[in-house]
């Protein structure tokens, strides 16, 4: 049993050395493929979120559309409808809205 063994640890130098390389290269297509895009999301998302001024249409989390009446240093005060004006954090915009041009189908 023990020559066994000690024959299996003379030949695994080579095969170690194949077994770190392939988990460094795992780790490093998580970190490229997963980790960092997703870190640059939420980072592009904060910046987002900080710059939002009155005026903007935005969607909330929840697909709230609305127009922003005012800003504060939490919350967000949005317009969905002519007086009608909604409390919402920050946190829950979730994108700007955008207008689609009508096309020539739908003005006919």
């Amino acid at each position: 049993m023990l020559s066994i063994l000690l024959q299996a640890a003379a030949g695994s130098n080579t095969s170690m050395i194949y077994n770190v390389l392939l988990w460094v290269a795992i780790i490093g297509v998580f970190y490229f493929f997963m980790i960092r895009p997703q870190q640059k999301k939420q980072k592009d998302q904060k910046s987002f979120v900080e710059n939002l001024k009155k005026g903007d249409s935005v969607v909330t989390i929840g697909g709230l559309h609305g127009r922003i009446a005012s800003v504060d240093a939490t919350t967000i005060t949005l317009e969905v409808d002519r007086g009608v004006k909604m409390t919402f954090e920050k946190s829950s915009i979730s994108r700007e809205a955008t207008v689609k041009p009508a096309t020539e189908a739908e003005k006919q």
